[in-house]
């Protein structure tokens, strides 16, 4: 077992769980309003950082098993895994690992289902009746209303497909990549400094600007990284097995 092991099969919503702790003495009224912003920015920092720094411990640990996806993966810089093409590369790149040892077609045989249905109960129970959501209750309700749309189908579709694109649907990728990247950009190199906290009129414009939502964010997150710890088991098991 690699020595980062721990961490990547360490689930992201320990994150949540630690927010709702340290707000839970934090009052409901008005004057606790300011906090809002702070304390979800922080959270989704918190989130994407873990998530990129899960990539990179996964990349080493194939590295360290296989030699020849050592000497591809040190010929280039490694980035900060923060943007859709890297996170997509990492869920191929454990994917054909796993085809080296066993027959494996994600589709079936990750449990997309039970994914997607698992990593909205979590975002339900671990915000349910906490100070934070009594702040953001409205902005929880949009987030109900726009994840029930999503399905199995809308993710791990084979096995170039992190996030699918979608018929009819507005596809978590575009969510992601238009929404949830832009703003940890924004957030991580302290573009809001100088920028006024509002929306623009165009962004206002936008028919999709109501996936600037924190929970969905956090829902989607979650979802990703149950997809990256099922396919690190999966690897472990297959490899151990083999050698």
């Amino acid at each position: 077992m690699g020595r980062h092991t721990d961490f990547i099969l360490s689930p992201v919503t320990g994150i949540l769980k630690d927010v709702v702790s340290a707000t839970a003495g934090v009052g409901v009224g008005i004057e606790a309003f300011p906090l809002t912003e702070y304390v979800m920015q922080s959270t989704f920092l918190k989130m994407t950082g873990f998530q990129e720094q899960k990539m990179k411990c996964i990349c080493w640990e194939l590295a360290t098993d296989d030699y020849e996806y050592r000497y591809n993966f040190t010929r280039k810089p490694m980035g900060e895994f923060s943007n859709y093409e890297d996170k997509a590369k990492v869920y191929k790149d454990l994917i054909l690992q796993i085809k080296k040892y066993a027959n494996y077609a994600v589709a079936s045989d990750i449990g997309r289902p039970v994914l997607i249905r698992t990593a909205r109960r979590e975002i339900k129970e671990i915000f349910k009746g906490t100070s934070l959501l009594s702040w953001t209750q409205e902005i929880f309700e949009k987030y109900e209303s726009l994840i029930t749309v999503y399905q199995h189908n809308h993710f791990a579709n084979d096995d170039n497909t992190l996030l699918a694109e979608a018929n009819n649907v507005y596809s978590l990728k575009k969510v992601y990549e238009d929404h949830l990247y832009r703003h940890r950009n924004r957030c991580a190199h302290n573009l809001l400094s100088y920028q006024e906290n509002l929306p623009s009129l165009k962004t206002l414009a936008d028919p999709n600007y109501h996936y600037n939502n924190y929970y969905f964010w956090f829902a989607l997150l979650n979802l990703m990284d149950k997809i990256y710890i099922e396919l690190y088991r999966k690897y472990q098991q297959v490899f151990e097995e083999a050698v």
